[in-house]
């Protein structure tokens, strides 16, 4: 997985994701998530309290070896994966909400990923990796702040040029993540199959619990339903690493980030095309009315 091309085609992704995100919506949009109190306490509850609470239930749960341990850890403790707002979309979710809520995650990553590594180690003797809320501030900043908020002042300072850029930056990031998903299964499906068969199964219903718990605290009537889903199940896989690389056990937990990426994947597709015509058929009903 330290293939040069795929390293590049994931900075490539992520930052022209980021940069169009940033040139599609204007600040007030990008604060839509903030406007409804009621849903920000339900989708902080999921991604940042429920999640790693069922960790810390299946880590207590099974016997797995420590490399597990630790990379579901670090999973639980990475919210905000710069690829979800691309994935919620492809659920049928608004492009301004999700944009909003992957900010508000990131920014919070900061503060709460150090946090919860604590309360980690504090639990499992097995895991001791921690990091610095500066560490993750710099690591949130260049990967993902930074393309958004250069987007967000073209679209404040030149919104003509930014809508003319908008659309081919996201044609041309959507062309790139497809290459990049290709790419990464081809390359991540010999790392999935060293995981074991006990892991796998823990990793599975870490995946399916995760989208449950988004699926349920989402509204059923529209689209924030996906979103939380979505931004529940894709866990930071590139935070995740960083913190796995300053404390040197990338070798140990990257067939653990990799088998979680891929299993989340198989997951999440089915869930989005079926949530995408419920979504298309409660249009129609509202319609038809």
């Amino acid at each position: 997985m330290h293939h040069p091309l795929l390293l590049i085609l994931v900075k490539v992704t992520i930052f022209s994701l980021m940069l169009a995100i940033g040139s599609n919506l204007s600040f007030e949009k990008m604060l839509s998530f903030w406007r409804k109190p009621a849903l920000v306490f339900r989708v902080l509850l999921a991604v940042i309290v429920l999640v790693p609470l069922v960790v810390i239930f299946l880590l207590k749960l099974f016997n797995l070896p420590s490399e597990v341990m630790i990379g579901l850890a670090l999973l639980a403790a990475s919210p905000g994966a710069p690829l979800s707002t691309k994935r919620s979309q492809t659920a049928g979710g608004r492009l301004c909400y999700a944009a909003s809520l992957q900010v508000t995650l990131a920014i919070l990553a900061v503060f709460v990923t150090p946090l919860t590594l604590e309360i980690f180690a504090t639990l499992f003797k097995n895991i001791s990796q921690k990091v610095a809320i500066s560490e993750v501030a710099q690591q949130v900043i260049l990967v993902q702040l930074l393309p958004v908020s250069l987007g967000l002042l073209i679209q404040k300072f030149a919104p003509t040029f930014a809508k003319k850029i908008a659309q081919y930056l996201t044609f041309f990031a959507n062309c790139v993540f497809s290459v990049l998903v290709v790419f990464a299964c081809i390359l991540g499906l010999p790392l999935f199959f060293q995981v074991g068969e006990l892991p796998l199964i823990a990793i599975a219903i870490m995946v399916i619990a995760s989208l449950g718990i988004g699926h349920a605290l989402g509204r059923l009537d529209d689209d924030t339903r996906s979103i939380l889903a979505i931004f529940c199940i894709a866990r930071n896989f590139g935070l995740a690493l960083f913190i796995a690389i300053l404390n040197h056990i990338q070798q140990q937990v990257i067939p653990t980030l990799v088998a979680y990426v891929i299993l989340g994947a198989f997951v999440g597709l089915p869930y989005s095309i079926w949530n995408k015509r419920r979504l298309a058929g409660l249009s129609r009903e509202i319609n038809s009315l």
